[in-house]
């Protein structure tokens, strides 16, 4: 009678278990099923067990199915459209050495949470078309993809979707691309997109937070300029040339987060600084490991814009660097030029390592008089240090 079951291979006999348990459950409502399959136990599983252990989950009314299999050394488990079929089922994620197959549309009413991590899809696009469009109530959709995952070009076309993952991992296709067409996004996170050198988000007048993070350059352009409705904005980019899409000026944009360990990585963050006349927030975070010395910005150096951007003199009011190093003459000169013409600028903290070594406190010591020295442009900004 309990709502939920998880079984976790750990045996020769896993099948059988598992079989004997669904058969033995008789409560009405089966809440969620989770099913973690690992190598030693893949080649005693078949495609009718699944599909028996399904539908038994599928006469109980289940409402989250997960199912993750790893098999490292044989074939992945075919997962039919057949089963795609349940009108109950919320949450469905499927994870790793499986492989979709979705020849015709399906039906999944009620479905509003749909994860797949590392599957293998049959054929390009087509099952992944099949399998959303019979998904009318979707409101999250993640997508994890690798060298395994097969399919040069992903069409994501739900308009009900407000939840959107992507993390792609494959080494790509020189043609390939991912076209994201959903009306009602809120919240969009694309990260490792290298492989792919077009991203078209056609339609997403609703996003209110988006997280882009290690695209191709030409991917960068394409996603910047779908941007412009975001209110919250985090990038890790390359900056190498890039420029942001005519028009796309980020009228709603109230709060930036950038990661400044990439070569040029200022170029970028002048250029969203002209574009975001409104922004409040603007969180700095460099997450290089070497504290001293980063081989993508020897010799690089920053030119000071010609014009104070809007946004510094009417509404930025916090400042936030997390892993500043003061030993980069860059950073330095970035940090100056932000207290000096952030006229309504309330609070600029500054998040650094601790001192270690008994000479970094003289450079440290050097820092603070670098900084009390400037002349910032808020009598009222006041100046914080935080260790890590």
């Amino acid at each position: 009678m309990v709502p939920r079951l998880e079984f976790v291979s750990t045996s020769e006999r896993f099948a059988k278990n598992v079989g004997r348990s669904l058969l033995s459950h008789k409560a009405p409502v089966l809440e969620s099923l989770h099913m973690k399959i690992r190598n030693h136990e893949c080649d005693d599983i078949y495609l009718g067990d699944i599909g028996a252990w399904i539908g038994i989950a599928f006469a109980r009314h289940v409402r989250e199915f997960v199912l993750d299999v790893y098999n490292s050394f044989g074939e992945p488990l075919l997962f039919l459209s057949s089963l795609f079929c349940c009108d109950t089922l919320v949450t469905l994620k499927l994870k790793k050495s499986i492989y979709i197959d979705v020849p015709c549309p399906v039906s999944m009413k009620s479905l509003r949470i749909l994860h797949l991590e590392s599957v293998t899809y049959c054929k390009d696009n087509e099952s992944i078309c099949n399998l959303l469009s019979g998904c009318p109530n979707l409101e999250e959709l993640v997508v994890h993809r690798g060298d395994s995952s097969y399919g040069k070009n992903f069409v994501i076309v739900v308009p009900s979707l407000k939840r959107l993952s992507i993390n792609d991992s494959a080494s790509g296709w020189s043609d390939g691309r991912y076209v994201i067409n959903a009306p009602c996004l809120e919240y969009l996170k694309i990260e490792r997109l290298k492989g792919y050198e077009i991203c078209l988000i056609e339609n997403v007048p609703e996003l209110v937070e988006a997280n882009i993070r290690d695209v191709s350059k030409t991917s960068s352009e394409n996603i910047l300029g779908s941007l412009k409705s975001a209110k919250r904005l985090s990038l890790d980019l390359s900056t190498f040339e890039i420029k942001c899409p005519s028009g796309a000026i980020f009228y709603q944009l109230v709060c930036l987060e950038m990661y400044t360990h990439r070569a040029k990585w200022w170029n970028l963050l002048t250029l969203m600084l002209d574009s975001s006349p409104k922004l409040q927030v603007l969180k700095l975070v460099d997450q290089h490991l070497d504290y001293g010395w980063n081989p993508y910005l020897v010799g690089e150096k920053w030119s000071e814009p010609k014009y104070v951007p809007q946004c510094l003199l009417s509404h930025l009011e916090a400042f936030v660097w997390t892993r500043c190093d003061w030993r980069k003459e860059e950073e330095r000169k970035v940090a100056a030029y932000i207290l000096r013409n952030a006229i309504r600028l309330k609070k600029a903290t500054f998040s650094i390592r601790p001192i270690e070594k008994l000479k970094e406190l003289e450079k440290r010591l050097e820092m603070l008089k670098v900084l009390n020295g400037v002349v910032r442009g808020s009598n009222s900004c006041q100046l914080v240090f935080e260790f890590e």
